[in-house]
């Protein structure tokens, strides 16, 4: 029997369930009959229509917050990729026969992406449920209205508002503990500054719309002995405060460490035999260099961090990735960790990043190397500071990335 070919935009608009098709800006791509049905507005009263405009908050109803609670859910789902189901919401709609007149109606929303191949989202579908009959437990007969039928809806409604009001106060805690956590992470971070002779560029980006914020670092140190610069990166796994004042301890730590150490791996080391007695460096990561300018020679060692990236002025891009071990605090012997060594030319630059640079979900790493290592190659002409904005406006995701982002790009 041969296949028969399924058209998906007449099974989108015959779903039974009331959905639409919102872009990134939260226009109306599509919506399917039992939405512009139930709604009581056209197609094309929707179609291209900006979703606020076409439905406000009721304007005599000084305490709704049905479009508020509306439009965090799809800004969240934007920032993260993932899935959002709301709690119960009153949201009045005016009728479109009465303009002026506002009908009291009951939502039950799920907010969902849809991924293009590059693992942005590039779509939401907004599936709703009215839940109004529900809420108004018209079920029974008049003089069952009392039934406890209608208490337990009445319950249920009032634990989903209750429930939203919890999670409006935790996000505006959790607010508060990123405002104080960012500040405290800039307090520790070096500002940027000429190394030596050597121009330097740092950014930090925190992530936008998640929790795993204030755990990158990077340092930039000057070594005893000649034209000798230690430059570091790192990732601490957690968020808020307690990531950073984690993060400022490592830093500090191997910082210190670099200043005494006789290689980048020594300088891991201890810093791996410290990061084993605190908490809340579990897993943390860390790569660190040391150049020789003099002898032209990149020293270095990583554990369990992405590659720092060579870029010669040639345009060929090398990551120096032959001295990669386990996380810092993994080690539970003295065992040494490995370091490697490379050359470089008067000229080149050497970039240091975190993973939020380069990781996006449902991709492979490979892919995100790659393709800093092509805008690098690209760009390679730049100033360190002009290149490091091009390198983050081309490969973090336009709305933020959903993990914070260190990069550090030295001319040698």
């Amino acid at each position: 029997m041969a296949e028969t070919a399924i058209d998906y935009g007449a099974a989108f608009k015959a779903l039974p369930g009331m959905v639409a098709l919102l872009t990134p800006e939260l226009v109306y791509a599509d919506v399917n009959e039992e939405f512009a049905r139930v709604s009581g507005r056209s197609r094309e009263q929707l179609i291209g229509k900006y979703l606020f405009d076409v439905f406000p908050d009721n304007p005599n109803d000084p305490a709704a917050t049905g479009m508020r609670n509306l439009e965090a859910s799809l800004y969240r789902v934007l920032a993260t990729g993932e899935r959002d189901t709301m709690a119960l919401q009153r949201y009045d709609v005016e009728d479109p026969e009465r303009p002026g007149e506002w009908q009291e109606r009951y939502w039950s929303p799920v907010n969902a992406p849809l991924l293009g191949s590059d693992g942005k989202v590039v779509l939401i579908l907004h599936r709703v449920e009215e839940v109004t009959e529900l809420i108004r437990a018209r079920g029974g007969s008049p003089g069952n209205r009392g039934s406890r039928a209608r208490v337990l809806e009445a319950e249920l409604y009032t634990r989903a508002r209750e429930l939203q009001d919890l999670n409006d106060r935790l996000r505006q805690a959790h607010s508060r503990e990123r405002e104080v956590a960012l500040a405290l992470q800039e307090a520790m971070l070096p500002a940027p500054r000429q190394v030596r002779n050597h121009p330097a560029a740092v950014r930090y980006r925190p992530a936008v719309g998640a929790l795993n914020v204030c755990g990158d670092w990077y340092d930039l140190v000057d070594l005893v002995g000649g034209d000798r610069i230690g430059v570091a990166v790192g990732d601490v796994v957690g968020h808020g405060l307690a990531a950073a004042g984690v993060m400022g301890q490592l830093r500090s730590a191997l910082s210190a460490a670099s200043r005494v150490a006789d290689g980048p791996a020594q300088a891991l080391d201890v810093l791996g035999r410290y990061a084993h007695v605190i908490d809340g460096a579990e897993s943390a990561t860390a790569v660190t260099t040391f150049v020789d300018c003099n002898r032209h020679v990149i020293t270095y060692s990583s554990a369990g961090h992405p590659p720092p990236v060579l870029v010669h002025p040639d345009g060929r891009t090398e990551f120096l990735d032959q001295a990669t071990d386990t996380p810092l605090d993994a080690r539970p012997d003295p065992i040494r960790r490995p370091q490697a060594e490379t050359t470089f030319t008067v000229g080149a630059k050497l970039v240091l990043y975190t993973d939020g640079l380069i990781e996006r979900r449902h991709e492979d790493i490979d892919t995100g190397l790659d393709r800093l290592a092509e805008a690098l190659r690209r760009h390679r002409h730049q100033d360190p500071e002009t290149l490091a904005d091009t390198v983050l406006l081309e490969l973090l995701p336009p709305g933020g990335a959903t993990d914070d982002t260190a990069l550090i790009i030295v001319r040698l």
